[in-house]
């Protein structure tokens, strides 16, 4: 029953009638199962890389299948839509016009989520929900395992490792984003076709979570608490299935064919319910990230870092 309401999100009325369960059954049942997924299995399904050699596996299917090199993953947030909470609506309503919470994800390249936050209020701060995340806190301390910079494939120069991002976040040297749209040359233009192969991957990952688990789709009629059970339980399936059928879906992301032209995946026909995040603030950027996006920027347009068809693309 519980699978059968993430997979389709079937109304409760509806899964009384075909499960001749009571609706208040059926709350307490989907309730205690997803909170069983989740302490069961988070820890093993989602398990967030904490030593150098586990980001480098990562870092290892960017470079090899999207040509993004010292990449440990693509970062973005989703907004999962919900009924208004009683006594609290406020907290939870959007800029965008509607309830919420908010699901923070680092996926890796093959469209599996390793690392996830997930319950903060949509009417935070979009910048407080990275900002004040473990995972960032992680990073600039230092403790999480990410290697040391190395040369990038037939260079010398050591480059740190990066996570790519859209350009909601703020530059770092651990976080690469485009170059703004504005005035742009070719050669930025080359980065933002890079940079992009790599980072719609995130976008993907939350298309086929929400192809596969269609509750997602909808507005959610639960309390935020069992939201997040709900959205965490998915994330946990949808990598058990990526480990374990990895050749299915293959049509509901985004494909590229023989010219490297973009087929757009099937899960862009949903109902967009899952909505993104805004902007994250513009948080200062520092010289030392300026300076390494520079150097990707002419790695990328250079001899040894390009690839034959980049300038078709942009």
């Amino acid at each position: 029953m519980t699978l059968r309401y993430l997979a389709s999100g079937d109304s409760y009325h509806s899964l009384m009638y075909g499960f001749r369960v009571a609706h208040n059954t059926i709350s307490k049942v989907i309730r205690q199962v997803c909170a069983a997924i989740v302490a069961e299995f988070s820890e093993e399904l989602i398990p967030c890389p904490t030593t150098p050699n586990e980001w480098k596996k990562i870092a290892e299917h960017f470079s090899n299948r999207w040509q993004l090199h010292n990449c440990l993953g693509a970062l973005d947030g989703k907004h999962i839509a919900m009924k208004c909470p009683s006594g609290g609506g406020s907290m939870y309503y959007n800029y965008k016009g509607f309830h919420s919470i908010i699901l923070m994800a680092l996926v890796d390249g093959d469209y599996k989520f390793s690392w996830v936050e997930v319950g903060s209020n949509g009417s935070a701060g979009d910048a407080q929900v990275f900002n004040n995340s473990e995972l960032k806190e992680a990073i600039e301390k230092g403790v999480i395992g990410i290697p040391p910079p190395e040369p990038l494939p037939h260079d010398d120069q050591p480059m740190p490792y990066f996570i790519a991002a859209d350009d909601a976040f703020a530059l770092r040297t651990w976080l690469m984003k485009p170059f703004s749209k504005r005035n742009m040359d070719n050669s930025e233009r080359i980065f933002n076709y890079r940079l992009s192969r790599g980072r719609r991957i995130v976008e993907n990952a939350f298309g086929i979570l929400a192809h596969r688990f269609r509750c997602l789709l909808t507005t959610m009629q639960q309390d935020p608490n069992t939201v997040t059970s709900i959205v965490l339980s998915c994330i946990c399936l949808h990598n058990l299935l990526r480990l374990r059928k990895r050749k299915e879906h293959t049509t509901v992301a985004d494909q590229e064919d023989a010219n490297h032209n973009i087929i757009p995946g099937e899960w862009r026909k949903d109902n967009p319910l899952l909505d993104g995040i805004s902007d994250l603030g513009r948080n200062s950027t520092t010289n030392a990230a300026k300076k390494q996006r520079e150097y990707f920027r002419a790695y990328y347009n250079s001899e040894v870092g390009s690839v034959p068809w980049q300038n078709d693309m942009i």
